[in-house]
């Protein structure tokens, strides 16, 4: 597939990161995983909650143990910035079609918090959807038929029924290659999900050129859903950027408005990308360099929004921003 290469990006500068980034690292987690990074976040039962994927293996050897050895942490904060970590992983999901669990996001609706999540099986990746009053017990509602992941919940009922953003992979039926949309479903329910329908495509992203995925689950502002998303571009001159032998790709954040009452209606979306690798910590020494991977985001009383996200698949960060601001990005369609 012939790709046109994006070249340089830069974030917007109404985005201001957090001075003591990186805000967890494998460090931080006593069970010593090798990399930390691409955490739900949420406001639950009084506390700031982090569930955190694990991934494990030598980081003075740039190594990785095989796919299956990773798990989800769960961290607690006051205030949202330092973190007091569980002394155990936290969700665990077995049967003989379970590799491993991976990518959480958290949304809270009517006071019980619920976890998507997706999950590498011998036949697939499938999406899952989870739901618990502790953070103890979770119960599994739903999973997907492959492939299909990064999935994400409103955090109310809109028109009666509950509504997630997805990412499936249309391998096949996309020449083979990789060109991977957001798409939008509903349920009555959280289990039997459909009326499914595109959302945004790749090409209406100019800072993307490989595929797109959910990102944090979207909050409420007046103006309309608030909604991040992540874009990829491939660039093949990009060569060995981690532990890899070859890391061509590159993953920013966007962000786009939709509609309060019809959410498959785009209100505002910004032409020029919310976040890009701009840091150290996110550019240079991880296991993927040059990746911002947001997974969730919270807006707080006087209007700062603050925004976690995964630095090159290593670290777990955070950003911040005036929603106001987000606001105008999105409805100017500039980025400036």
């Amino acid at each position: 597939m012939n790709r046109p290469i994006i070249g340089p990006l830069a974030s917007a500068p109404r985005v201001v990161r957090h001075a003591g980034n990186p805000i967890l690292t494998a460090e931080d987690v006593p069970y010593r995983p090798a990399l930390v990074f691409n955490a739900g976040v949420a406001k639950f039962q009084g506390k700031y909650v982090m569930v955190f994927r694990n991934d494990y293996g030598n980081p003075e050897e740039r190594t990785l143990l095989p796919s299956s050895t990773t798990n989800l942490g769960l961290a607690f904060s006051d205030d949202g910035v330092n973190w007091e970590v569980r002394p155990r992983p936290l969700f665990v999901l077995e049967g003989p079609e379970v590799i491993r669990v991976y990518d959480p996001r958290l949304t809270v609706i009517d006071g019980r918090c619920y976890m998507c999540f997706a999950v590498d099986t011998p036949h697939g990746i499938r999406g899952g959807i989870a739901v618990t009053d502790d953070l103890e017990r979770f119960e599994v509602l739903s999973l997907s038929v492959p492939d299909n992941r990064n999935m994400v919940l409103f955090p109310e009922k809109l028109g009666g029924n509950y509504v997630r953003l997805e990412r499936p992979f249309p391998i096949y039926g996309r020449g083979g290659g990789n060109r991977f949309d957001i798409w939008l479903s509903e349920s009555p329910d959280l289990r039997f999900w459909g009326n499914s329908g595109l959302l945004l495509g790749v090409e209406h992203v100019p800072f993307a050129n490989d595929k797109l995925g959910p990102a944090a689950p979207p909050i409420r502002t007046e103006k309309g859903w608030l909604t991040l998303f992540h874009a990829v571009d491939v660039d093949p001159s990009r060569g060995k950027n981690g532990w890899e032998d070859a890391w061509i790709k590159r993953y920013t954040a966007g962000v786009m408005l939709l509609d309060l009452d019809d959410p498959t209606r785009i209100v505002g979306l910004s032409k020029k990308p919310l976040m890009a690798p701009d840091a150290p910590y996110e550019r240079e020494g991880g296991f993927r360099n040059h990746v911002i991977f947001p997974g969730g985001m919270i807006l707080e009383d006087g209007g700062e929004v603050k925004i976690y996200y995964g630095a090159a698949d290593t670290y777990e960060c955070l950003a911040t921003a005036d929603v106001n601001d987000l606001i105008r990005l999105c409805l100017d369609g500039r980025g400036d």
